[in-house]
């Protein structure tokens, strides 16, 4: 009976692992399908999400001609396709709408207490200065505003750049842009362009402080004379001192080239002669005179003067015809005398004393002024005055001068006025009117130069420090730079010159120095 009972066992792991795989193992076509389907639509999606990493793919591992085909077939298959101009013109349309979108949008919400009128009382200590009344002790919030943004730009000197509207910025960038252009056509042409007009321009003189003149020697007394060479690149220097200093001018080192020592003989004036070969130097108290011939060399005294009868000989001109002296003597004689024979060839005489001496640019005529404030005008051939008028408002004339171009004469006055005539009109008048009494002087006027194209006019006084001034001849205006205020360069000038091309100005001064200034109007010496 034992063998006939069957005992069923429980399957072990294995055998039900093995069931369990056969049951899954079992194909099911409908399932598969459907699957697979899943699986394409799947990959589509991600190969249109991944679309540059396709293009990336092809760009990288070939297939550029096929790709540029397919992108020209797709834009000439696209009906809709815009051109770039297109293209550019609707982001502008689009980025104006959005502009006036922006403009026209309301605010995020609305506060009723701000359409109150609040009023805010100016008279407290940080609103006082806004006030511009005492009837505006209370003003409203709007209107408080207005004002604070009016002081703002104010201060600022305008609207700033961050608070201007869009439309106003880009007219700005747009101004801009065409400055940036014309900056860049100026770099791409040469030329000077600081001085492209002729004219010399009035109001501020474009100048530049250089090294002093006699920086390589200077004097240990009073400087009486500076004068430019009228060909070379030089300046002459001489003073109290006893000394005649020769330097070349280059602006920055200045280096000397000669210098003469004349025995107890203070310098109280020396001249180049026309032709520039020779210097005439004449003292305080000596009738002798020295001649210096350059080329040579050598100096000659003049002791003696054959049909001069003057204790001294210490202010002379030199004509511009070259080979003669115009000598002032005492009781209103002037004496003209040839340096060749070293005699007197006529004389002149005008009423008072002889305060200053001028010749015409050809050195036809010859205008002395008196201390007693008269101007005769002598012809130099026939030894005549031609003309004689009183200086406008003149009590006692100090100095005189003419322009080179023949257009102006300038005459200075012991209370410190300066009168600019017409040379024609004093020629002709005798009453003539000054075209400008300059009179920025307060002291009496010493010396007066013109510069060689008779635009500026130099006037000074030894009588003070820093007493000096630069006239705009075209304009008869002074200039307003010069010398600069506060800061002492000049000092006490008793002597003033103009390169042969006005490209230096310089003067002596009573500190043994000759103040060197460069031009920069000017282009050359």
């Amino acid at each position: 009976m034992e063998d006939m009972n069957v005992i069923k066992l429980p399957a072990t792991e294995k055998q039900a692992s093995t069931k369990k795989r056969a049951r899954s193992t079992t194909f099911d076509p409908e399932k598969e399908e459907r699957t697979r389907k899943k699986h394409v639509q799947s990959l589509a999606v991600l190969g249109e999400e991944d679309g540059s990493v396709k293009l990336l793919e092809e760009l990288v591992f070939g297939a550029e001609e096929e790709l540029v085909d397919r992108l020209v077939e797709e834009d000439e298959e696209r009906p809709g396709a815009l051109l770039v101009e297109d293209k550019d013109e609707e982001s502008e349309d689009e980025s104006e709408t959005l502009l006036q979108r922006h403009q026209t949008r309301g605010a995020a919400w609305v506060d009723e207490d701000d359409e109150l009128e609040e009023e805010v009382d100016m008279k407290h200590r940080y609103r006082r200065d806004l006030m511009r009344g005492e009837a505006e002790s209370t003003l409203s919030v709007q209107k408080l505003q207005q004002r604070m943004r009016e002081q703002f730009q104010k201060s600022m000197g305008g609207t700033p750049s961050w608070a201007q509207s869009s439309s106003k910025k880009k007219t700005a960038d747009e101004d801009e842009e065409e400055d940036e252009d014309e900056e860049d056509d100026m770099l791409r042409r040469t030329g000077n362009f600081v001085a492209s007009s002729d004219c010399l321009p009035s109001g501020l003189l474009r100048m530049k402080k250089c090294l002093h003149a006699n920086s390589a020697r200077p004097s240990e007394d009073r400087l009486t004379t500076v004068q430019f060479h009228p060909s070379a690149q030089v300046v002459m220097t001489a003073g109290l001192d006893r000394s005649i200093s020769l330097f070349q001018v280059d602006g920055k080192t200045n280096p000397k080239i000669q210098s003469i020592h004349l025995e107890r003989f203070p310098i109280h004036k020396a001249q180049f002669s026309t032709d520039g070969e020779t210097v005439i130097a004449t003292s305080l108290k000596n009738k002798m005179f020295y001649l210096y011939d350059m080329m040579e060399g050598r100096v000659t005294p003049v002791h003696t003067v054959r049909g001069l009868n003057e204790a001294r000989v210490k202010e002379f001109s030199v004509c511009p015809e070259g080979g003669a002296l115009l000598l002032t003597g005492t009781s209103g004689y002037l004496h003209l005398l040839t340096l060749k024979t070293k005699e007197v060839v006529h004389s002149m005489k005008i009423n008072g004393d002889v305060s200053g001496v001028a010749f015409s640019n050809d050195g036809s005529k010859v205008f002395a002024s008196s201390e007693e404030g008269e101007v005769y005008v002598w012809d130099m051939r026939s030894s005549r005055c031609v003309n004689r008028f009183t200086d406008d408002g003149c009590v006692k004339g100090t100095s005189i001068a003419t322009s080179c171009n023949g257009q102006y004469l300038a005459c200075g006055s012991q209370s410190g006025v300066v009168n600019v005539y017409s040379q024609e009109a004093c020629l002709n008048s005798a009453s003539p009117k000054p075209l400008k009494a300059v009179m920025n002087l307060l002291t009496s006027a010493t010396s007066l130069a013109f510069n060689p194209t008779s635009e500026i006019l130099a006037i000074a006084s030894r009588a003070e420090d820093e007493a000096i001034r630069l006239v705009h001849l075209p304009s008869l205006t002074v200039f307003s730079n010069f010398p600069v205020s506060n800061r002492k360069v000049v000092y006490r000038a008793s002597c003033l010159d103009f390169s042969p091309h006005s490209g230096f100005f310089s003067l002596a001064n009573n500190k043994g120095h000759a103040p060197l200034f460069r031009l920069l109007h000017y282009k050359d010496f």
